[in-house]
């Protein structure tokens, strides 16, 4: 399927400046599989990202008509950049949420903020976690150990991140307990030595 020509463009854009109704289900349904191919092109854009990218680019243009110059580009030229603007946004956001993920140091920053926690107990969470950082875990346990800090109890994201997820339900539920019964022993033993350390 080839790209819509640049005089298709031009009659939907004319369509859109005059308010038709049904404008905008055209440019959505001439427009959609062509933005789509050209995001799945860039590396790392999922066709979920992709399609998502191009639904935000078409409404956005709904939105938007009169920014669309077509002295400058054609209309597919011009819903394209919008997409692949989306697409990138979309992809730093991704990074940036794995990365604080995957960091330590943000324990304290993905726990959800509780009114009644005070300034204090506050800086005490954030030694706790830096004791953590410092404590020599593996990959693995800091993932689990994060995990159980947000409060998730399934056996199968623990056992994924304890990179179990290969063993049998009932091996998978048997090896968890042992991890996460040996993980918070060892977040006891370091919440008691913050305390130690202050008396």
């Amino acid at each position: 399927m080839t790209s819509p020509s640049r005089q298709r463009g031009w009659d939907l854009h004319e369509r859109m400046l005059s308010h038709d109704p049904t404008a905008t289900l055209d440019v959505f349904m001439t427009f959609m599989g062509p933005l789509v191919r050209a995001l799945e092109r860039n590396p790392g854009c999922s066709h979920d990202d992709a399609n998502d990218s191009a639904i935000d680019a078409v409404l956005h243009y709904r939105d938007n008509p009169g920014l669309y110059e077509e002295q400058k580009s054609s209309l597919v030229t011009f819903l394209t950049l919008i997409a692949r603007r989306k697409a990138q946004d979309r992809f730093r956001s991704a990074t940036a949420r794995t990365r604080r993920e995957q960091d330590p140091r943000t324990f304290v920053e993905l726990l959800p903020s509780a009114p009644n926690v005070s300034l204090e107990e506050h800086v005490d969470l954030k030694r706790t976690v830096e004791r953590i950082e410092g404590a020599g875990l593996s990959e693995r346990d800091l993932s689990c150990i994060r995990l159980l800090l947000l409060g998730v109890r399934s056996t199968e994201q623990l056992a994924e991140a304890l990179g179990l997820s290969q063993l049998s339900q009932d091996e998978m539920r048997r090896e968890v307990k042992r991890h996460t019964d040996r993980l918070k022993k060892r977040l006891k033993s370091l919440c008691k030595e913050d305390t130690d350390d202050e008396s």
